[in-house]
């Protein structure tokens, strides 16, 4: 998201710019998918002084405005990733890859759930848990040598 339309979404809601709140949106489009602690080590290399508080707390109004989602993707890892992008996610249980799909890909789901259930499913919070295609293979590492928890690989 540009800067104008982060500084205009903050006014209209009677919120000001602030360093703070550009530089942790800045990080969340770099980075694409991070942990809150990712982007504060991201916002740190600019702004030392910005405590990780401030970074969860900017997150948080980030998401209530609408700019930012929030994902749980391995255990219990929460990432933020620009609310614009729409997707859901694959973790592979295997490596712990992250990878996204469209969210049309689950339109017939959501539209079955709808007329079957009355239930209106929120495509942007879905994250899908199964055995990438690698890991199928055999060609990628096994459980105990994956990625530390809260540091998902993620690719598109």
């Amino acid at each position: 998201m540009a800067l104008p339309s982060l500084t205009d979404a903050l006014r209209s809601r009677g919120l000001r710019m602030t360093v703070q709140r550009q530089l942790v949106m800045e990080a969340v489009e770099r980075l694409g998918h991070a942990t809150p602690e990712q982007v504060h080590a991201e916002v740190t290399q600019t702004a030392a002084g910005i405590n990780l508080t401030t970074v969860y707390r900017t997150l948080e109004l980030l998401e209530q405005i609408g700019l930012v989602r929030h994902t749980h993707l391995i255990d219990t890892a929460t990432t933020y990733h620009l609310a614009a992008d729409q997707h859901f996610h694959l973790v592979c249980r295997m490596c712990r890859t992250v990878s996204e799909a469209p969210t049309g890909m689950l339109a017939e789901l959501a539209g079955r759930l709808a007329d079957e259930r009355g239930f209106s499913m929120d495509v942007g919070h879905v994250a899908l848990f199964g055995v990438c295609g690698d890991c199928s293979d055999g060609n990628t590492c096994e459980p105990e040598t994956a990625a530390p928890t809260g540091s998902p690989e993620v690719s598109s």
